[in-house]
């Protein structure tokens, strides 16, 4: 089996302090934009701040803060995710996901993921831009978990985490709706752990263009093939389209983890077809595989007439073997 160290070249340089997670090295640069400035002169700075190098300007402003300040203005009428619902969520509308004010699930150390994960310091967030009829966190994906954590509080338990943890792991339901609260506790946290982002890739361009430059890995999900099976099982428009967009944005300026869960059934309609996407399509010396087994019927699938089963030994065994037939780089 390959050694996954390699694909995660740059998360691991983090993790021995050679050099410093992208949140600290890039967003933390001082810019010159004024953050009263119309959109699309701001995301004409933040484009430009992130391709030029060595920016070093009013050190009262910087990158990450042009962040917050485009995240805000997406939130006025939020297209953080694909669904564009355009609700105002700054004045308490509230779109698909249901998401108002962040709210904190739960946070403890994580040693259930992934070898080159764990132990990680997981947040989950409530709430979710999926209503995946077998969702494992449904309680905290389609409810309204959690309580606030004051940005202050919550960098501060991150900095503890320093020496005791390999990374932060945003996650949910969805840590999507959350960007704007998540970048603000970045600003004022000074761990130097790697950014991980722990999602169903449903994100917006824009969404996709704030978090460059500040996730070091994306703990990606990549569930469904190109036909319907997204909007089915996951109520996902064009999730197809969507998802391997994304992915192609993430392989060009981070490094992946993704995972696939097989899905009774979906095993030609989805993980082969996805397996093979990933071979052709993305730079796979820069991520690893998660083959997953861990499907079970829960929530609204345990009636459901497809996928109300547990997955055979025989549907994973063929999965698995497909990635490594591949020359994928599996975890």
């Amino acid at each position: 089996m390959k050694d996954s160290k390699q694909n995660l070249s740059n998360y691991f340089s983090i993790l021995r302090g050679e050099r410093l997670p992208a949140f600290l090295a890039e967003a933390a640069q001082g810019i010159d934009s004024d953050l009263t400035e119309d959109m699309p002169t701001l995301w004409a700075d933040h484009d430009t701040f992130l391709e030029a190098e060595g920016k070093t300007a009013d050190p009262g402003n910087t990158l990450i803060d042009l962040k917050i300040e485009l995240a805000r203005r997406i939130m006025e009428s939020c297209h953080l995710c694909e669904r564009a619902c355009g609700v105002n969520r700054l004045a308490g509308e509230k779109g698909y996901c249901k998401a108002g004010e962040a709210r904190v699930a739960s946070k403890f150390v994580h040693w259930g993921e992934e070898p080159d994960v764990i132990p990680s310091y997981t947040i989950f967030f409530n709430r979710c831009t999926f209503r995946c009829i077998f969702c494992q966190n449904w309680d905290i994906s389609q409810r309204n978990a959690g309580r606030y954590i004051p940005t202050e509080v919550l960098s501060r338990d991150i900095e503890r985490m320093t020496g005791n943890v390999r990374n932060i792991n945003w996650v949910g339901g969805e840590p999507t709706p959350n960007l704007e609260y998540i970048l603000q506790v970045l600003r004022i946290c000074s761990a130097p752990l790697p950014q991980i982002w722990n999602s169903n890739m449903y994100m917006s361009r824009e969404a996709m263009k704030l978090l460059r430059g500040v996730v070091d890995v994306y703990l990606s999900d990549f569930k469904y093939g190109p036909g319907e099976c997204g909007e089915e099982l996951s109520d996902a428009p064009n999730y197809w389209q969507i998802v391997t967009r994304n992915h192609s944005l993430a392989n060009e300026h981070a490094e992946i983890i993704m995972r696939h869960l097989v899905i009774p059934g979906h095993v030609e309609c989805c993980t082969k077809p996805i397996l093979r996407w990933v071979k052709e399509n993305l730079d796979t010396s820069k991520m690893v595989v998660n083959i997953m087994d861990q499907y079970r019927p829960e929530y609204k699938a345990l009636h459901h007439e497809k996928i109300g089963r547990r997955l055979t030994y025989r549907e994973f065994n063929e999965a698995h073997r497909f990635a490594e037939d591949l020359g994928l780089t599996l975890t």
